[in-house]
Formats: structure tokens, C-alpha cells, sequence
């Protein structure tokens, strides 16, 4: 039965372009090893640098956003739930490669990242520019560990507006993809 679901699985992520995937408890050295078969794959396919630059650094923020997030939660009683719910897949469409991610998130913060994304949606690649280098000029809030630039970049290096969505899965917890175009 497994075999017959494993190929299952590697036959839709072939229909769907995905080139490398990745789904559990994402450490620091997954991280960097995930990053470093991006980077060769890309190479192998013979992309320009900037390509290459472009879809190693988006991969490596929706990772470490996931990382962040469950790292989080530790203590909380969410912790074990989330921390083995990522996933990320890297692939190429018609419109170029994309990094594809996804983490069970608490239904509570639900608001303040939807609100982040539909903000960074609708603006263009100088508005997104001025936006990223205020941003980095603001000082971090007491308690705060990110400046909120990740979404930035990522929506500054992506050829098409970010694309995201948020699953309920019960009056808890929410699963939240996000799938970046470059």
C-alpha cells in the first residue's frame, strides 16, 4: 500500500512542477543542507545567478519563517503541533520557479499576518522598495526578534503578487501556505 502511495505522491508533485520538497521539523541544518540542493539544482538547470540569488533567498526566509514561528510557540501547548506541520516545496511553472511553504498556525494570529501580506499584495516594485527601506530604518520594538522585512523581500524578488491562503482546520489551529513566483 505504501509503495502504491509513495508514487502516488511523487507522480502529483511531477504534475504540479515541484522539483524538491520537504515536510517535518525544519532545524538549522536542514535548512542549510535543503538550501544548498536549491542551489545546485538551479545551477544543473543552468539559471542565471540572479535566478539562482532570487529563489535560495525566498526559500530560506519561508523557511526560517517557519522555524521562527513554531521556535515561537515552545512552551505553549501549541508547541508540538506546530513545530512538525511545515513544508515547503520548490518547483518551476510557466511563470517561473516558485517556493511554496505551509505550517499549522493558532487561528489568534490568524489577523496580524493576513493583514501583513494584503498590505504588501496590491503594491509595485518601487512602492515595495521605499516600504522595505523604511522598514529597516525603524528601530525593533521591545521584545520584537524580526524587523518585518521578510515578507518585503520575498514580495520584492517575486514576479507575480504573493500568493497565499489559510485553511481552518479547527477552532485552534489554521494551516497557512504561502507560494512566492520568481
Amino acid at each position: 500500500m505504501i509503495q502504491k502511495k509513495l508514487l502516488e505522491l511523487q507522480n502529483d508533485m511531477h504534475t504540479h512542477g515541484v522539483l524538491i520538497s520537504f515536510s517535518g521539523r525544519f532545524t538549522q541544518g536542514i535548512i542549510e543542507e535543503l538550501g544548498e540542493a536549491v542551489k545546485k539544482y538551479m545551477e544543473i538547470d543552468d539559471r542565471p545567478k540572479n535566478d539562482i540569488y532570487n529563489v535560495f533567498a525566498v526559500f530560506i526566509e519561508q523557511t526560517q519563517n517557519i522555524k521562527n514561528y513554531s521556535a515561537s510557540k515552545e512552551g505553549s501547548l501549541a508547541y508540538d503541533r506546530i513545530i512538525n506541520s511545515g513544508i515547503i516545496t520548490i518547483g518551476k511553472s510557466r511563470n517561473g520557479y516558485f517556493v511554496c511553504s505551509g505550517n499549522q498556525i493558532e487561528n489568534q494570529d490568524i489577523p496580524s499576518l493576513s493583514e501583513k501580506i494584503e498590505s504588501l499584495i496590491p503594491l509595485d516594485k518601487n512602492a515595495l522598495k521605499k516600504l522595505y527601506k523604511e522598514q529597516i530604518k525603524k528601530e525593533l520594538p521591545l521584545g520584537y526578534t524580526s524587523a518585518g522585512i521578510g515578507l518585503i523581500d520575498m514580495a520584492r524578488k517575486a514576479s507575480l503578487p504573493l500568493e497565499y491562503s489559510i485553511v481552518p482546520l479547527d477552532g485552534d489551529f489554521s494551516f497557512f501556505v504561502l507560494k512566492v513566483i520568481v
